[in-house]
């Protein structure tokens, strides 16, 4: 069988589009994301409000300011560290001779 040009053309069409649609696949969602986003509408808003109206109404339905959580305790250091490490350092040696 002789290959027309045509056919050549064929293919490297096909290959072209078959390179875009891979390129394309995965960018899919984030285009959709991004043109719903673009068009005032945000998925997933009305699924955030269910669930905080459900976490308020388990709490008693009445709002509250929220807890400030207290910062952990630092480990209690058993050996000097820092400023106190160089004082003991310096205490321990006598000072310098006169020159």
């Amino acid at each position: 069988m002789l290959s027309r040009p045509g056919r050549k053309a064929a293919e490297g069409i096909l290959a072209a589009v078959t390179a875009l649609v891979t390129f394309l696949l995965p960018v899919l969602p984030l285009l959709g994301l991004l043109l719903t986003l673009l068009l005032g509408r945000y998925p997933g808003c009305e699924a955030i409000v269910r669930l905080s109206e459900r976490i308020a109404a388990r709490r008693g339905g009445k709002p509250t300011a929220p807890r400030r959580a207290s910062l952990p305790k630092p480990p209690r250091a058993f050996a000097p560290a820092g400023g106190l490490l160089i004082a003991l350092g310096l205490a321990q040696r006598p000072p310098p001779l006169a020159a």
